[in-house]
Parts: structure tokens; C-alpha cells; sequence
């Protein structure tokens, strides 16, 4: 879809990129991935097409992730990433747009400028900042406008994001580099060390979404898997079940767990009564991770819910954002520590 208007939202996470625009919802939804031949410098191909050749191409063309723990980490590739995937949802059109990007609650200011450096280069006009859990509770359809304590947990691919939202601001707050891409490195030391085979991210993120759980599953579900025999080097097949995923995923459920339990600490209690009232809503696509709401609804006894579209929570959220662009402070600092949104 292309668009004529000239505001633009995009969710820059580690796994995927999502662009979204006032009134449009959505335009494009692409893996974080670039693939580039090493020998010229020339960009190849972006996103899905890009996300195919990861593990799989020949010595002159290199697949990277220019985004790691949801910052940039290969700025080069980012900025060129954002300008193809700009390029495709915008018309032709004398005047840039404006531009508002998601970003981490724990990022730094250098990490800040980076983000606003390569928004600009990639086409924008102006870029604006919004942390990644206010974005997340706009999406997710909460008020955050009144004085009432809200609870937001964004479980993204790079990066865990627990905020506590009133007054259209973030009261507190914690960013761990713990999230879904975690899931997926724990199931390859698992798998390693249970079975010894050597199993691929796309085997592991399979096995995450079949069975993966962080609490224990009514039934145990089971799969079979490939990989490789640390033993012989041959292809072998073993029988995976949810219970060793349970048993996989026990050292990174509890980080993010623990973090929750400290912005609980951190709040004032008047606040801590309005979540305990309002219940803890999850967003991004690592709570969709079997059993998430109910472990830590068994951990904080608050209830817990995963918001309706939890992976585009934080893009929806950005496309309404939009609605209050003009009202935005630009440049290197996050609207919610600087500007409240107007309720």
C-alpha cells in the first residue's frame, strides 16, 4: 500500500520492522534482515527475501541483522534498510515525512541519536522518539491519559520492556536485553546439551512456537526434530516435548520475571493498587510464548492478560501517535521523559 500523507510510524525491532501510518494501520510488516555481497558493498536484498539466505549463502554474500537487543548495531545497514522499506510505502513526493520510530525505555542517549541519525538519512523530515511500552499500551487500547496506575510488559525479539504508564508518561521502568531471540538461543544450548545435536535459529524458533511454554501445559505436546550429530557430523532425528521446553526457557522466563517483580518494588504503592485492580497487560511477540500470563499472573498474584494482536501492539500504537505529531519535542529525546502526549 502505498501512501500519499507524510507521517510515518515504524516499529524498528530486532526481529522485524513493521511501518504503520494515521488511519492506515499497518503497510509493511519485514524481517530486521539485509543480505549485501561483501566483495562490492551492494545491497541485495532486504527483509523476507533476505531472511531466506540466512545460513544458506556462498562466501561473497553475507545475511546480517543490523539490529541487535533492540538497538542498532550495524548502522550502515539499518540506515539503508529503513530507506528501501520508506521507499516502498511512500508515494513520490517534494516534502520528506515526519517520521516517529519506537525505541527500547532503557536506551541510551548515544543509542537515541543512532536511531534519529538513520531515520533521517533513510528520507525523514523530522524524527521523533517514543519508548517502546508507551507505544505498546496506546496499541494495546489502554488509557493511559487519567491518574490511574497501568502495567505494560513488552516481550519484543530483542528486548523485554516493563513500564509502569499514568498521566500519558512512564512513572517507572526497566529494558532487559532478555527477549524471544533468548528463547531461541536457550533452546539451541538445550537441545546441545540434552541430545547432542546442533539445531538452526528456524529449527528452534519452530520449536518455540509449537511447544515452547514457561508454564506447565495441561498436556505435553511433542515433536520431532533434525539437526546434526555433534557425535558423527550425520543428520539425526530426536523426539523434543513441551516439558523440556518448560525445563529450557526456566533461566530466561525467570530475568524477565525478576524484572518484573523490581518495577513492582520501585512503584509507588497508590500505583501498585491501581495495576493489582487493572491487571498487567503483555504485548510483543515473545508473550505469546505458551503460559506467559499465567506464570506471571502465579508470580505477582495480578491478572494478567495478553492484549488482542500483541506482535503490532507497539505499530498500532505508533500509527496513532501520529494524531499528536505536532505536539512532539524532535530530536534526541523520548516524549514520554520530556513531553506527555496531550491526554
Amino acid at each position: 500500500m502505498m501512501i500519499f500523507g507524510r507521517d510515518l510510524a515504524i516499529d524498528l525491532g530486532t526481529t522485524s520492522v513493521l511501518l504503520s501510518a494515521k488511519s492506515k494501520g499497518v503497510l509493511l510488516r519485514e524481517p530486521s534482515v539485509v543480505a549485501m555481497d561483501k566483495n562490492t558493498g551492494r545491497l541485495l536484498k532486504i527483509g523476507m527475501a533476505a531472511q531466506r539466505m540466512l545460513g544458506r549463502t556462498p562466501g561473497n554474500i553475507v545475511a546480517i541483522q543490523p539490529m541487535k537487543a533492540g538497538v542498532i548495531s550495524d548502522y550502515d545497514m539499518t540506515e539503508r534498510m529503513l530507506r528501501e522499506l520508506v521507499k516502498k510505502v511512500t508515494s513520490f513526493s517534494l516534502l520528506k515525512p515526519r517520521i516517529i520510530i519506537s525505541v527500547p525505555s532503557g536506551i541510551s542517549e548515544v543509542e537515541e541519536r543512532a536511531v534519529i541519525d538513520a531515520g533521517m538519512e533513510a528520507g525523514a523530515r523530522k524524527v521523533y522518539l517514543m519508548e517502546a511500552p508507551m507505544a505498546a499500551a496506546l496499541g494495546a487500547g489502554i488509557d493511559i491519559s487519567n491518574p490511574d496506575g497501568h502495567m505494560v510488559i513488552d516481550i519484543g525479539g530483542g528486548t523485554t520492556d516493563v513500564a509502569v504508564l499514568s498521566l500519558n508518561g512512564v512513572v517507572e521502568s526497566d529494558s532487559i536485553k532478555i527477549a524471544g531471540d533468548s528463547f531461541n538461543e536457550a533452546i539451541i544450548r538445550y537441545i546441545r546439551r540434552k541430545h547432542n545435536i546442533l539445531i538452526g535459529e528456524a529449527t528452534a524458533e519452530e520449536l518455540k512456537r509449537q511447544i515452547g511454554c514457561v508454564f506447565p501445559r495441561p498436556d505435553v505436546l511433542a515433536v520431532e526434530i533434525k539437526g546434526r550429530c555433534l557425535m558423527t557430523g550425520l543428520p539425526r532425528v530426536v523426539t523434543c516435548s513441551s516439558t523440556e521446553m518448560l525445563e529450557a526457557f526456566e533461566e530466561v522466563s525467570e530475568r524477565i520475571i525478576e524484572t518484573i517483580l523490581h518495577v513492582l518494588e520501585t512503584t509507588p504503592p497508590e500505583l501498585v493498587a491501581d495495576i493489582s485492580q487493572n491487571g498487567i497487560v503483555l504485548t510483543g511477540g515473545g508473550s505469546l510464548i505458551w503460559g506467559f500470563d499465567r506464570l506471571i499472573e502465579s508470580r505477582t498474584n495480578i491478572p494478567t492478560r495478553i492484549a488482542d494482536d500483541a506482535e503490532l501492539c507497539v505499530a498500532f500504537g505508533l500509527a496513532k501517535s501520529l494524531a499528536w505529531i505536532g505536539d512532539m519535542h524532535e530530536g534526541t529525546l523520548n516524549i514520554s521523559r520530556r513531553k506527555q502526549l496531550k491526554g
